[in-house]
């Protein structure tokens, strides 16, 4: 299974990258965990041009139309293909995530979502490997 990144998440790292004017075809999405956190492992978020060999590849294109608009996505992706929305102005999108072996053991199905609400914004995980996590998500257990 893929680690999937959603619509609103794809856009905001879109928004990301020509905020801090990076080259969007060499970007990458690399998603990672490390031990720690207050239960047990912490998830990784990392804008990087550095690909390993041994990297698990997903790319996740979608249209870049403005918020609140819906768009329609294939469901290929799910299997590490490629997800490409349409509707919009016809501008797209691609975020390539990478995930090392040992990460992905954990990551296997996570959808990596953004949420931008009154209490906070941010990067939202779920996980189906995580039997439990903290109460501000940012790290989980299994």
């Amino acid at each position: 299974m893929a680690v999937t990144v959603t619509e609103n998440a794809a856009r905001e790292v879109s928004t990301i990258i020509k905020q801090q004017d990076l080259d969007p075809q060499k970007i990458r999405l690399r998603v990672g965990v490390k031990g720690g956190g207050c239960s047990g492992f912490s998830y990784l978020l990392d804008l990087t041009e550095n690909q390993r060999d041994t990297d698990e590849v997903w790319e996740h294109t979608y249209a870049l139309q403005p918020a609140g608009e819906a768009a329609k996505v294939n469901a290929e992706a799910a299997e590490g293909g490629v997800a490409t929305a349409t509707g919009g102005n016809g501008e797209t999108f691609t975020v390539r995530v990478i995930c090392d072996p040992k990460s992905y053991l954990y990551l296997n199905g996570t959808v990596i979502d953004f949420k931008d609400e009154i209490m906070g914004r941010g990067f939202v995980f779920s996980n189906p490997n995580a039997s439990s996590s903290c109460g501000c998500g940012s790290s989980f257990a299994v």
